[in-house]
């Protein structure tokens, strides 16, 4: 572990402090904040520090306010936070850890304690982030072979869900959720046909049109989705749970299997809807030719506010360069070249 690989974000409104803590630091990428709605931006911005100190007494807002919305906001709960301060009394620490900082300091305080506190408050994060990243890649891993197990019945190739979740990913990103919500929404997408394992082969493969009766049968799928993904406290299998149910169910209430409509729908059933029906239709199948990009976009915007989301069908169209990428990324072997015009 290289301390220079790690930021660390000082909060004090003493600048002679700032110094002071600085220097000892100095092996680390330091950066600074005199203020507490300084600091809150900064650790909200798109390079977050790896570590926060931070000082309790200042003006406007003082220490314990910030950690509280450190705590509270998705994208810098995580950050571990050290209070630095020369409040002594142990009613004082008790608060600041029971707001979520990991340890607490007094000022005046020795240059060799605020290191080795550092340090091993840095190591404990770089070796927790390396198993999260391994657990994350390992659960990622195994998503992905349940699903292509399942796409294996199908006459879809495995290239269908990874182009679904790079389109689910890519929309939700463009709606202005943070990139590990619409990287999580994007893993879950992928499981939104699950339940067609419980789906018998002769209706799966058929090379033709399902009639009426086959239909039917085919449209229990959401159902048979979610049964196989109920009962997680996981937060992706959870979000899984509810796109197989709901990406079929379309804005104006005559989708399936339950006839939710507007934002009855859950937001990721939403998303999945528009980009599932896209990619069906830009993609071979026995009984159809692709469609072309234009094509396939002119059809979704036709289905804005009767079919699909208003807003997010909108934010689709806007993507059309990024999804067009995305899918020359993932080509399926039987689609002739697929362009425009």
């Amino acid at each position: 572990m290289k301390t220079e690989q790690f930021s660390i974000l000082i909060v004090d409104d003493m600048p002679e402090m700032i110094d002071s803590l600085g220097e000892i630091l100095k092996d680390y990428h330091v950066r600074a904040a005199t203020n507490g709605e300084r600091a809150l931006k900064i650790a909200a911005g798109p390079n977050p520090p790896d570590l926060i100190l931070l000082d309790i007494i200042m003006p406007l807002l003082d220490g314990y306010e910030v950690c509280r919305r450190l705590k509270a906001d998705g994208k810098t709960k995580h950050i571990p936070i050290i209070f630095v301060s020369s409040l002594s009394e142990e009613s004082d620490e008790a608060k600041g850890l029971s707001l979520g900082a990991l340890d607490y300091i007094r000022k005046p305080f020795k240059p060799s304690l605020v290191k080795a506190r550092v340090r091993n408050h840095l190591e404990l994060k770089y070796h927790q982030d390396k198993l999260e990243s391994l657990v994350k890649e390992r659960t990622q891993e195994i998503v992905m072979r349940l699903v292509l197990a399942t796409e294996s019945r199908d006459l879809v190739t495995g290239m269908h869900v990874r182009r679904i979740r790079e389109y689910t990913a890519l929309l939700a990103l463009r709606d202005g959720l943070p990139v590990e919500e619409a990287e999580m929404l994007g893993m879950a997408s992928t499981m939104h046909d699950i339940g067609k394992i419980g789906i018998p082969d002769d209706i799966l493969r058929k090379q033709s049109r399902l009639d009426e009766d086959e239909l039917r049968i085919m449209r229990t799928h959401p159902q048979l989705g979610e049964r196989n993904l109920l009962g997680s406290s996981s937060k992706l299998m959870e979000t899984a749970r509810i796109i197989a149910l709901t990406h079929h169910e379309c804005w104006d209430g005559s989708g399936y299997p339950l006839g939710l409509s507007g934002t009855e729908i859950p937001y990721a059933g939403r998303i999945v809807h528009i980009v599932d029906v896209f990619d069906a239709l830009t993609s071979y199948r026995p009984y159809k030719a692709p469609l072309s990009l234009l094509d396939a976009f002119e059809l979704i915007l036709k289905g804005k506010g009767t079919q699909f989301d208003p807003h997010l069908t909108e934010l689709f169209f806007d993507c059309k360069n990024e999804v067009e990428t995305i899918y020359r990324k993932y080509p399926d072997s039987q689609s002739s070249e697929i362009e425009y015009n």
